[in-house]
């Protein structure tokens, strides 16, 4: 008897709807759009400019620091100081304005590097787990950065950095055009650049990085120094918005709220890839979505039950996809 040819495999509409690869790559970008339709027909008043405007306004912070997070999970790494970095960054801003805003933009900025530099080392050189290396910063970060500000809130009164929070250019809130441009330039650096190839490189497999000869270690600690800057440059940014300087709350649980993004957005967390405009989309969806709960008068708990059913969703359609 003869063998019975290969079927082949099926294709369409509905196969690829059937394929965890395509929800990987274009979940987040159908969920947004699901949920600014539903919006539309059911939400009153959501649909409008200066409602869309707020969303874009608050959503700004999470997505630099989440550009940052979406680099060292490229790397299989996470970043958890990322919240005290910007409480860092708020608690240094009122103690150098007095020299003037660009000498406390650079301290802070700085700030952020330092934070970043000791991850990267404890990571790449000391070979401590980056869940491990980032949570000693996660704790002792902010009890430096309310150590600084005598646990104090301090009233932010200077014009030029209250410009960074509440301004706008051509009709683009600031920090959205801020937003914006990081999300490009990251793009720009993962896709055309030789260290952003190198990042995917030793996400993807380190030990054969270094193997060809990439250097892995200069590689990790350049990637949690950009995560470190990124976050502290949000950290000053929501400073400016809010007008005031607290370490005690500021950027509590955007650790958890960047690698939400980074997740949904379809960077898987074993590395290997980073996805930008997926993690700039998947902040925003749960923007909208806590959004959306909120004018529909349920609770903010309702609100994390459906984010971590969202989590939990892209997670098991990652591993579906390296299963197969």
């Amino acid at each position: 008897m003869t063998a019975q040819a290969a079927l082949p495999a099926p294709t369409g509409p509905l196969a690829r709807l059937r394929d965890p690869a395509w929800y990987q790559e274009y979940g987040v970008y159908v969920a947004v759009a699901a949920v600014l339709a539903f919006n539309a027909l059911f939400t009153e008043h959501f649909m409008t400019a200066d409602n869309l405007r707020t969303q874009l306004v608050q959503v700004a912070p999470v997505v630099i620091v989440a550009l940052g997070m979406a680099l060292v999970i490229g790397t299989e790494g996470i970043d958890l100081s990322v919240g005290s970095t910007m409480a860092l960054a708020t608690a240094l801003l009122p103690l150098y304005l007095g020299y003037g805003l660009v000498p406390a933009l650079l301290v802070a900025l700085l700030a952020g590097a330092v934070v970043g530099a000791v991850n990267g080392t404890l990571v790449s050189i000391v070979g401590l787990q980056p869940i491990v290396a980032t949570l000693a910063l996660f704790v002792g970060g902010r009890g430096l950065a309310l150590v600084m500000a005598d646990g104090q809130l301090k009233q932010i009164v200077n014009p030029d950095l209250l410009a960074l929070g509440t301004g706008s250019y051509l009709g683009i809130p600031t920090v959205v055009l801020i937003a914006a441009i990081l999300a490009a330039a990251v793009a720009l650096l993962v896709r055309r650049t030789t260290f952003g190839r190198r990042i995917v490189a030793v996400g993807g497999n380190r030990s054969a990085a270094a193997l060809a000869g990439l250097p892995v270690r200069r590689v990790l600690i350049g990637v949690y120094v950009l995560c470190g800057v990124l976050a502290a440059l949000a950290g000053i940014l929501a400073t400016a918005r809010l007008t005031a300087s607290d370490p005690s709350s500021l950027g509590t649980l955007m650790e958890l709220s960047a690698i939400t993004a980074v997740v949904v957005g379809g960077t898987p967390l074993d590395g290997g890839s980073v996805r930008v405009l997926g993690t700039v989309a998947g902040a925003l969806l749960m923007q909208l979505l806590r959004a959306t709960l909120v004018k529909h008068d349920l609770p903010d708990s309702t609100a994390q039950i459906a984010q971590a059913a969202i989590i939990i969703a892209a997670v098991y359609v990652a591993r579906e996809r390296r299963s197969r």
